[in-house]
């Protein structure tokens, strides 16, 4: 079963997007008119929270794209419409992809966008689930200026997993770009700057393994769920593995969601992050610690992952990840 669970007990996510979208029935999208894009053999290279994503060419540059589907349904339910939104709001941020175009038809909704290059886990897993001390802390160094970015735009990301995070193409190797925001939400109100209340009965969102425990216990998300998440993240990388992974047989989804959350709660930190710098614990325990409404010290969690790196003698060099590495090592061949 998969680890992930839109939230329904809100108006605006009650209504599920069907992404069932047949190969064959992709075609059928290139006759209506309002298309300016063409595919590439269909290619499918990813899954959103809401849609598949496949590579397109750009028919008047002949640049390769991402075209990101979903069913179209009433417009007020569209994910896709909302994901645009949030990816304009974004627009011009460093390490945000661009979204050019957002097309209605008559059977889909497609939304355009800047192709990129393969997503952490994708490489994570290529090698063996090991990545160098200097590699994971630069990737939670970037992601966190992501973060800090996206929250200052009034934006809860909810949904932090490897999947979300890809590397860039050609001479951006060096970025890491933050992806989907089809779960995001706005937890702060443009106009007015009040906060969403506080509020729980809610369901789970976004994808277990990484999820907060406040997310496992039913409260409204806030900045904070996006740290704690990035926290067992980090972790997941420098280990290989989660304590909740692959132990957790059921096929009910409930069951299992709720194994992992009795077991984040009752895992120490010290447990957790055994054989981890002891900056990996102060960083998920100020996560915790943060009240609903505070506003992460963005500047202090990038400050533990530099003292890391001096307490092991690193030099942060971000030309220097370890897929561009491998790829000057295959080079020189």
């Amino acid at each position: 079963m998969k680890e992930k669970e839109k939230e329904n007990n809100s108006d605006e996510n009650k209504i599920k997007i069907n992404t069932n979208i047949k190969k064959e029935e992709i075609n059928k999208i290139n006759n209506d008119e309002e298309q300016i894009f063409l595919y590439d053999k269909n290619k499918q290279i990813g899954k959103g929270s809401f849609g598949k994503i496949f590579i397109g060419i750009d028919k008047n540059t002949g640049n390769e794209i991402a075209k990101k589907f979903e069913i179209a349904s009433d417009e007020e339910q569209s994910q896709l419409k909302n994901e645009y939104k949030i990816y304009k709001i974004l627009e011009g941020g460093y390490g945000f992809p661009k979204a050019y175009n957002l097309y209605k038809g008559r059977k889909y909704n497609v939304l355009t966008m800047e192709l990129l290059g393969p997503s952490l886990e994708n490489i994570f897993n290529k090698k063996n689930k090991k990545f160098s001390l200097l590699t994971n802390i630069m990737i939670i160094e970037q992601i966190l200026y992501r973060l800090e970015y996206l929250h200052s735009k009034g934006i809860v990301y909810r949904d932090i997993k490897p999947d979300n995070f890809l590397i860039g193409k050609n001479n951006k190797k060096n970025i890491i770009y933050m992806i989907d925001f089809g779960l995001s939400k706005k937890y702060k109100e443009s106009k007015t700057g009040l906060l969403t209340p506080y509020r729980d009965g809610k369901y789970l969102t976004g994808t277990a393994r990484y999820a907060s425990i406040n997310n496992h216990l039913g409260v409204e998300l806030s900045r904070r769920d996006d740290i704690e998440a990035l926290g067992y993240m980090m972790v997941y990388f420098m280990k290989g593995h989660l304590p909740w992974q692959g132990m957790i047989n059921t096929s009910n989804p409930n069951k299992k969601y709720d194994k992992i959350k009795k077991l984040k709660i009752k895992i120490k930190l010290n447990e957790l992050c055994q054989g981890l710098p002891e900056e990996t614990i102060k960083f998920i325990q100020y996560a915790r610690d943060m009240r609903f409404e505070d506003k992460p010290n963005y500047s202090y969690l990038r400050g533990l992952m530099r003292k890391i790196a001096v307490n092991n003698g690193i030099k942060i060099d971000y030309n220097q990840f370890d897929w561009i590495i491998d790829e000057q090592n295959n080079d020189d061949e």
